[in-house]
């Protein structure tokens, strides 16, 4: 059975979100918004996670949520 998760991380660098697998080394897309690269995820089949770019009443930036 294949992992399908997909985490989809903003790059504080560029500002731009990376679409990755877990334990990957590289991302397999990066792309210019979040709403992006959870279509990009999602259009391959992947269980996606995002990660919270903010602080809110329900979590923090070192969390992960469901779209």
């Amino acid at each position: 059975m294949t992992d399908k998760r997909m985490f989809i991380e903003r790059r504080p660098e560029t500002g731009d979100y990376a679409v990755r697998k877990p334990d990957s080394e590289r991302a397999s897309a990066v792309l210019p918004t979040q709403g992006e690269a959870i279509d990009w995820a999602k259009e391959r089949g992947g269980d996606v996670f995002v990660e919270r770019v903010r602080n809110t009443d329900r979590g923090h930036p070192d969390k992960w949520r469901r779209p």
